[in-house]
């Protein structure tokens, strides 16, 4: 897959940026989705579906295509736009793809989206210093992540950033670093369980 062109967007717009393999997408991203515009109070969500995360085993990939055609089938939002330009861009990693989009979109409020369950492993990714540099980051509740995650090692590596939550409709606006947790309902949902035939709890009420 070829997709280079970026959604459309105008200047000053918020957008939040949705990064993973979507392997397969599901419901519990759109409620993470919906989530973040309702609390950030953001324009749009671009859910960008990757080559391949270099955390996880490639192998178990589904093609881009099948990823992206479903991934748009689930993003029953007019709100939120599936795109795969990273393959078009040569960009292996987050930190990479931010630079590339802030570099060619600087009239955009960009904001990195992302479950607490990834805040977990998070320092682990390429150079997580330079992404919450980057952008600002909004972290959303996970089951069983709740009180774990704001203890993780990059968020106490920028504690001094976190912004208190009620603050959370300044975030797209703001200097980086800087990020917040959102509280509320959370969805059991999750690729690997659906991969493996475990579809997971019911999720909770949507926003």
């Amino acid at each position: 897959m070829r997709e280079t062109s970026l959604p459309p967007a105008a200047p000053g717009m918020r957008i939040g940026l949705y990064g993973g393999s979507f392997n397969p997408a599901h419901a519990g991203h759109l409620h993470v989705s919906r989530t973040a515009l309702r609390r950030l109070r953001l324009d749009r969500v671009w859910w960008l579906v990757t080559p391949g995360n270099p955390l996880k085993d490639r192998r178990l990939l589904a093609s881009p295509e099948e990823r992206v055609v479903r991934a748009r089938t689930i993003a029953a939002d007019p709100r939120i736009a599936v795109t795969a330009f990273e393959a078009a861009i040569g960009t292996r990693y987050t930190v990479d793809t931010l630079r590339w989009l802030v570099r060619r979109r600087p009239g955009l409020r960009f904001v990195w989206i992302m479950g607490a369950d990834s805040l977990g492993s998070f320092h682990r990714w390429h150079r997580f210093e330079d992404i919450l540099d980057l952008v600002p980051v909004a972290v959303i509740d996970r089951p069983g992540h709740t009180l774990s995650a704001p203890g993780a090692r990059a968020a106490q590596a920028f504690a001094r950033a976190r912004i208190p939550e009620s603050d959370a409709l300044s975030l797209p606006g703001r200097h980086p670093p800087a990020w917040t947790f959102l509280h509320g309902p959370r969805s059991d949902l999750s690729s690997t369980a659906l991969r493996s035939g475990e579809a997971g709890a019911p999720m909770a009420a949507m926003p």
